[in-house]
């Protein structure tokens, strides 16, 4: 039901209450006189009933809602000068009785409008301040709050728009980082393949060189291809395009054949990695290639942020309906500043002309839609030395099953 029948079926309901309470008065007096009471109220009960209805239909084309507030005032106060008129008439009362009455009604239906509208000019204003408000947002204003003179649920729209307004500020920041970091990431390997192109052009280089030039060719080309597939993957799971199928997953087998597979870059640093798996360890429900994907992203990150003679270490362990798995190193930690950005997309720390090689950014951002896609979560784990990157998958269903994969958005 909508607010204008709410507010119909509130007037009926006092107006049945009214007639009950004064028959139950007169009865008590006279058993025979209740019902001329009762007939008397109920037709203009019902009056005020469909006049608050008709009104509640045509909202749109009264305007204002101070407006709207006198047009219910009036509609009460009229149907109370039609009480008067027709008890004066028909219960034969005198005219002088029935103008005194109907004069007492007329002042206190005036009071109640003035007391109303003074009432609806504090709402109106905190209503304009919204308007006014939202306009501004629309014009693409960031930097203002809404504020409400009063408490009341105006107030808390007030504070749903604040927090919306920060939300789109967030988001524009992010997406203007996003565009500067892919200009950047982009612009470095195009320069160098229009050098290598031209020089390629120019056919004076030796079959040395020629050679050396195509193996840089294919370094910028796969850069700039593993750019673009993180870049759509990163799109279709922020926009809960998951098709993936889970199943019941043992992780010491994939975990172990993770940290193999890193071992020659860990190996080349002169960094140690080794994996703890207990046995037993309940599956969880999942997509291999997806927890795989997860645990080459930290992995990598360790490694690289990891000295010489320094160590990664994967472990799991089981909690209460899920598995937790972490990633730890001996590295230089993640500061303060840095914690609560680290997942998002392109951040890595630092000055960019700091970070040398080290990708683009985009893989805690990945790890965390994936895990958070599985129904799991991601974050930094606050032990030190080095860093700590902890996720949950949640543990499989008794039986096998196959479903597909529920997307949560990251947060």
């Amino acid at each position: 039901m909508g607010a204008g029948g709410s507010a119909a079926g509130a007037v009926a309901a006092l107006v049945l209450a009214g007639v009950a309470v004064v028959a139950i008065v007169v009865v008590s007096d006279s058993p025979g006189a209740g019902a001329l009471p009762g007939g008397l109220l109920a037709p203009a009960g019902a009056g005020a009933r469909a006049a608050a209805h008709r009104a509640a239909a045509r909202r749109s084309a009264m305007g204002a809602l101070s407006r709207q507030f006198s047009v219910g005032v009036g509609i009460a106060v009229g149907q109370l000068l039609l009480a008067v008129g027709l008890f004066v008439v028909l219960m034969f009362l005198s005219a002088h009785d029935g103008l005194l009455v109907s004069l007492v009604v007329a002042f206190s239906g005036v009071l109640t409008v003035v007391a109303a509208r003074m009432l609806a000019a504090g709402v109106m204003h905190d209503v304009h301040t919204l308007r006014d408000g939202l306009m501004a947002v629309g014009r693409g204003e960031r930097d203002l709050r809404i504020r409400t003179a009063g408490s009341d649920e105006l107030a808390e729209l007030a504070a749903a728009a604040n927090a919306m307004i920060d939300r789109l500020g967030a988001e524009e920041a992010a997406r203007r980082d996003l565009v500067g970091a892919v200009s950047h990431d982009l612009r470095t390997p195009i320069a160098s393949l229009r050098l290598i192109a031209e020089a390629l052009d120019d056919d004076i280089l030796t079959p040395e060189e020629r050679h050396a030039y195509l193996g840089r060719l294919h370094v910028h080309l796969g850069a700039l291809s593993g750019l673009i597939e993180d870049l759509f993957e990163m799109s279709r799971l922020q926009a809960g395009e998951v098709t993936w199928s889970v199943r019941p997953l043992a992780l010491a087998e994939l975990v172990s054949e993770t940290v193999e597979a890193m071992r020659p870059e860990a190996d080349a640093k002169g960094v140690s990695v080794q994996a703890e798996v207990p046995d037993g360890l309940a599956p969880v429900q999942a997509n291999p290639e997806k927890v795989q994907r997860v645990l080459f992203n930290l992995v990598t990150n360790a490694i690289r942020h990891t000295a010489p003679t320094g160590g990664v270490r994967v472990s799991a362990e089981a909690m209460s309906g899920s598995v937790e798995l972490v990633v730890a190193d001996t590295g230089e930690g993640i500061g303060a500043a840095d914690r609560d950005r680290v997942f998002q997309p392109f951040f890595q720390g630092g000055t960019r002309a700091a970070r040398g090689g080290g990708g683009a950014g985009l893989g805690l951002a990945i790890s965390r839609a994936i895990v958070e896609a599985h129904g799991g979560r991601i974050w930094l784990d606050t032990e030190a030395p080095g860093t700590r990157v902890r996720f949950s998958l949640p543990l499989a269903a008794a039986g096998p099953r196959s479903r597909s994969a529920e997307t949560a958005q990251p947060r």
